[in-house]
């Protein structure tokens, strides 16, 4: 006997794993007696009143969908939560449709969207959210990483040994600029799973305003201090949160009038979000680092490279293929449970276990997202990266040969050295 019939839709950017999920909610929805439908590209023609762009799914359809990047069904920005008009189309195409259970999967704005349709629809729908996000910031208990993480990371790690490579048979360095709007997770990850020379991440500056002029000295220290150990080349990844951290202010006092031009434009998207990738970050602090480097004396090759893009649709590692599957499985299990009668859900585990997260426990009425989650920067992980990168440290300032070294490098005085670089390192 029939059970109704179960869409599913994907919102937001594209995570390894999105396929995985689809083909796990797919096959239990038909095992349990649904009929499933796939909305094609999100929630854009729900918001748009418009039933089309779906299709039937069946067992054939989603065979061998697990291990592929990317996503059958697309995916979308839109924000049906921006007017009563869209949310009343989205629910007068899913009544059309015949539509009681629903599962989205996405990141935080994408479970703002599905906590609506369960709030507003008054229980007639059930919603159950997968949280995917290559950026791995999503609140999920303990250490659970968000889906599509750790293939991100797994590439990521291939293109920075690959540049690490180049940057030692060129003599060059390197700036790379991983996603990660609001927590360094993929950057740092990547960084020391790949022993880079640097990794910068916003959570270091713990809130407290981060200047463009900070972040050119730490990468300049970095290379002094690889130069001063004969090592005349390197990789320096960074967070695109810094961005962020910087705000259009940061950005705009760091350059002449009117330059920030040069490097792109300050653009929101539907969410209110910077649009990060409209500024070219990295080819911005290249041309500040080779103006800073030349007045210390000391003549430089960057370039610059964003990571991001090459690792969302990438092929799932096992990790991926295997977590996305139980996800999907454990999103229609609890459709089916009496949980589902009184709440939407984000979907997560606990030592293994279903266990999922009312959106009202999870999501801020106010901010309309979930509370970030960040790197512990006082967490063993975080000091143990560090102590392996190019940093300027204190003890490099207490070690009088050292600092010798290290001044000799730009020609200074140690004094003088320590003067210009001494509060990288927490000197007064």
């Amino acid at each position: 006997m029939s059970k109704g019939k179960l869409g599913i839709l994907v919102g937001g950017g594209p995570a390894p794993g999105i396929n995985g999920v689809i083909a796990a909610v797919t096959l239990e929805g038909i095992n349990r007696g649904f009929e499933v439908i796939g909305f094609q590209d999100g929630f854009k023609s729900l918001a748009a009143g418009e039933a089309k762009n779906y299709k039937s799914l069946t067992s054939h359809d989603v065979m061998d969908i697990h291990r592929r990047g990317g996503s059958v069904l697309g995916t979308s920005r839109t924000n049906p939560t921006k007017s009563d008009e869209m949310m009343q189309n989205v629910f007068k195409v899913l009544e059309q449709l015949g539509i009681t259970t629903l599962v989205t999967i996405g990141g935080d704005d994408t479970a703002f969207s599905a906590s609506q349709v369960a709030k507003r629809s008054n229980g007639k729908i059930k919603v159950a959210h997968v949280p995917k996000t290559i950026d791995n910031d999503l609140p999920l208990p303990g250490v659970t990483p968000t889906f599509g993480f750790e293939t991100a990371r797994a590439v990521g790690v291939q293109i920075v040994g690959n540049l690490m490579e180049d940057a030692r048979t060129t003599s060059r360095w390197y700036i790379v600029v991983a996603m990660g709007r609001a927590a360094g997770h993929l950057a740092l990850g990547i960084s020391k799973a790949a022993a880079a020379a640097l990794a910068i991440i916003g959570e270091e500056f713990r809130d407290r305003a981060v200047t463009v002029d900070e972040v050119c000295d730490m990468i300049i220290g970095s290379i002094i201090k690889r130069r001063a150990a004969g090592i005349p080349h390197g990789v320096v990844v960074l967070a695109e949160g810094i961005i962020e951290s910087m705000g259009e202010e940061g950005l705009l006092k760091a350059l002449p009038a009117g330059e920030l031009q040069r490097y792109g434009k300050i653009d929101h998207d539907e969410h209110g979000h910077l649009r990060m990738a409209e500024i070219e970050f990295g080819r911005l602090l290249k041309d500040l680092l080779t103006a800073r480097l030349a007045k210390l004396g000391l003549k430089m090759t960057f370039i610059s490279k964003d990571v991001g893009y090459e690792l969302r649709c990438a092929d799932p590692v096992p990790f991926d293929v295997e977590y996305t599957r139980d996800l999907g499985h454990a999103a229609v299990k609890f459709l089916q449970s009496p949980e589902a009668q009184k709440y939407g859900a984000i979907i997560s585990f606990v030592d293994g276990k279903t266990n999922p997260l009312p959106f009202e426990k999870m999501i801020d009425p106010k901010t309309k997202r979930m509370q970030n989650r960040r790197v512990n920067v006082d967490a063993e992980g975080f000091k143990c990266a560090c102590d392996y990168m190019a940093r300027l440290k204190r003890a490099d300032f207490e070690d009088a040969k050292q600092l010798a070294k290290l001044a000799a490098v730009v020609k200074m005085k140690p004094e003088e050295f320590r003067k210009r670089f001494g509060y990288l390192a927490g000197l007064k």
